[in-house]
């Protein structure tokens, strides 16, 4: 992540010449300059268009992308004497964009409320979600790479946020999802137990308990299945699948393991083989659209393409907004010679992710063609 970048529409000003020195109890000292939010497109900004919205703004941006800057307390004190709400009106705001959605921004809201309160457990929380979030929407985008880089500073941002305050319920329950979507089933049953004896919400303590069972009885944390899941997604799906079979052949009954074995048979374009995986956990298990995406991608790449868009649209009855699965259909649908059907998909994937380069270029290739 490129922080210089982001603060690319950020200047300084001098408030030397203001007769305004003191704001509530702070006073502010004419010769720290401070950040000023540009105006699009702006190199400077004229004295007409200054407001101290403008340099809260900027200040804020600093305090989110720079948190080694000289001034950072200064600026700090500067924006609680200016807005002293600022957490409850920002934490609000940036929850709104991230259930819309719109990660980058509430990752910069989060970052910044980080600035200033570097000791909140539950603003590092936030932003370790709005982090994750981030990581969703780009392994739907099949940018990997990029996906795992958020991935660490959700990790980053949790660790902070216990080291803050680890007597928090849901920091527990949070950190525990986070590990189970990386297949670290120690860990989550770690915070899972935490969370189970320490939780209020009984949905909740009572779904934590189930998992610990799930761990427990599928013998999760035998350290042969994450070393499996971690082959695979480092890209040495054979070293995978033999860790994997091993796994299988003392527990043939665990669903994950199963669709472990299925993933990395895929990306090794080994289809019949994930075809029959995937089926296998789909037998012993509950459906999830990951599981009945990567199986629609198999049956598609084998030529079943009926099959395939049953498949997909069971996914999408469970995640109606998944756009990697939207976008999946979208293909099934070209290669059934439905040229219209498969251009409202991938127009879909792009009125919930517009940055979906993969929908995006199906979309010019079509238009091309027509």
């Amino acid at each position: 992540m490129d922080n210089a970048a982001k603060l690319a529409n950020v200047g300084y000003v001098s408030i030397a010449q203001t007769t305004q020195r003191q704001i509530g109890d702070f006073t502010l000292d004419p010769k720290i300059l401070l950040p000023v939010e540009l105006p699009a497109g702006a190199a400077s900004i004229k004295a007409g268009e200054l407001s101290w919205e403008a340099i809260v703004a900027g200040t804020l941006k600093v305090l989110a992308w720079d948190s080694t800057n000289a001034y950072a307390d200064y600026y700090r004190r500067f924006v609680l004497a200016v807005k002293p709400d600022i957490r409850d009106e920002f934490t609000h705001i940036g929850i709104l964009k991230a259930r819309n959605g719109e990660s980058e921004v509430a990752i910069e809201i989060f970052r910044a409320l980080e600035g200033l309160f570097p000791d909140d457990a539950v603003t590092h929380m936030n932003l370790a979600l709005a982090y994750e979030e981030r990581a969703r929407q780009l392994e739907k985008r099949e940018e990997e790479a990029k996906a795992d880089e958020y991935v660490g500073l959700a990790f980053e941002a949790y660790k902070a946020a216990l080291a803050a305050d680890p007597t928090q319920p849901a920091l527990h329950y949070n950190v525990a999802y986070f590990y189970l979507h990386q297949r670290s089933f120690e860990k989550a049953r770690e915070h899972l137990e935490v969370f189970a004896k320490t939780g209020t919400d009984s949905t909740r303590v009572t779904e934590a308990r189930r998992l610990i069972r799930e761990i427990d009885e599928q013998g999760l944390m035998d350290g042969l299945f994450q070393k499996a899941f971690d082959s695979i997604r480092l890209g040495r799906e054979t070293e995978g699948i033999t860790h994997i079979e091993k796994f299988l052949s003392s527990r043939p009954g665990v669903p994950n393991a199963w669709f472990l074995l299925g993933w990395a048979y895929r990306r090794l374009a080994r289809y019949a083989e994930g075809k029959e995986a995937f089926l296998k956990a789909l037998s012993l298990g509950a459906p999830h659209a990951d599981l009945l995406n990567e199986l629609a991608i198999c049956l598609m790449e084998l030529g079943e393409l009926a099959e395939s868009s049953k498949r997909l649209r069971e996914a999408l009855a469970l995640e109606p907004e998944n756009t990697k699965v939207i976008s999946n259909m979208g293909i099934v649908s070209l290669k059934s010679g439905k040229r219209e059907e498969a251009l409202g998909f991938f127009r879909t994937v792009l009125e919930i992710e517009p940055q979906d380069r993969i929908a995006a270029r199906y979309i010019e290739n079509l238009s091309k063609d027509s």
